[in-house]
């Protein structure tokens, strides 16, 4: 599934073609995706110009002079095109602008979404509201973790996971961030000392600015709207290499265990 740095990169893609361009053609080619597209989007959208592009979590934001902010989440296996040499039936939305620049949503597996939302209640709306802190914004550092973690006996991962708690982390970077800080992902949250959880506040941000510079992970699906493969895949220490040796060097080797349903890869030599 994209996570941050992959919508983050696709925000930056779609910012050149369409930041200042007005939307002349809006076509979904079928009802729906993970929610039906809303019935009105065509009338609200064709004409409007595109004031400026974001991201929260791992919803792209897309605003307009109209005071509309069009969110897309890419799902499991979305991403943007940028002016494709063909149209096929995973393309499901179509946008043209009046520079005669195309864009397609392509998305095989249908698990992304596309909503239209009034500028002003775009941080009201429900996916937006639960949501926690940007972890790039600055928001989170060793005292904020200590707090949020207290008195909880659940896995610090899965509590990375939750986007209450952590907005746009998911389970490749929490995978790596916990490597960075020398953290096992099946620790208690609440267990953790305050100079470890030092380190992870370090270590996420910097793990999603690693893979932003990277283009993102490219595991399955994913490609940048340019149609560029993102690299950080290539810089993995622990994720997908389980049997293989740390990446850190300890002499050790990545596991790779089941947590919420979702791998975990980790060093039980170096992470504690």
């Amino acid at each position: 599934m994209p996570e941050l740095p992959e919508v983050e990169t696709t925000v930056r893609g779609l910012e050149i073609v369409l930041k200042g361009r007005r939307l002349v053609q809006v076509e979904a080619r079928r009802a729906d995706l993970r929610r039906p597209f809303p019935p009105d989007l065509g009338q609200r959208l064709v004409g409007a110009r595109v004031t400026g592009l974001g991201r929260r979590a791992k919803y792209g934001l897309i605003e307009t002079d109209r005071g509309d902010t069009l969110l897309f989440h890419l799902g499991m296996s979305g991403h943007w095109r940028i002016d494709p040499a063909e149209i096929g039936k995973h393309d499901h939305l179509l946008i043209e602008t009046d520079e005669g620049r195309r864009l397609s949503l392509r998305d095989p597996r249908r698990f992304g979404s596309i909503d239209l939302v009034p500028t002003a209640e775009v941080a009201d709306w429900p996916a937006i509201r639960t949501l926690g802190p940007e972890p790039l914004g600055g928001a989170i550092d060793g005292g904020w973790l200590r707090r949020t973690f207290a008195g909880r006996s659940a896995a610090v991962k899965l509590l990375l996971l939750d986007q209450r708690v952590v907005a746009g982390l998911g389970n490749i970077y929490a995978c790596e961030a916990l490597f960075r800080a020398r953290i096992d992902p099946r620790k208690e949250a609440g267990r953790i000392g305050r100079a470890r959880l030092d380190r992870l506040a370090v270590a996420i941000p910097a793990v999603l600015d690693d893979a932003i510079r990277a283009g993102g992970s490219s595991l399955r699906d994913f490609a940048a709207p340019d149609g560029e493969l993102g690299y950080f895949s290539k810089q993995f220490d622990v994720y997908g290499r389980e049997g293989q040796p740390c990446g850190g060097g300890c002499g050790g080797k990545v596991r790779r265990i089941v947590q919420g349903g979702r791998s975990t890869f980790f060093c039980s030599t170096c992470q504690r």
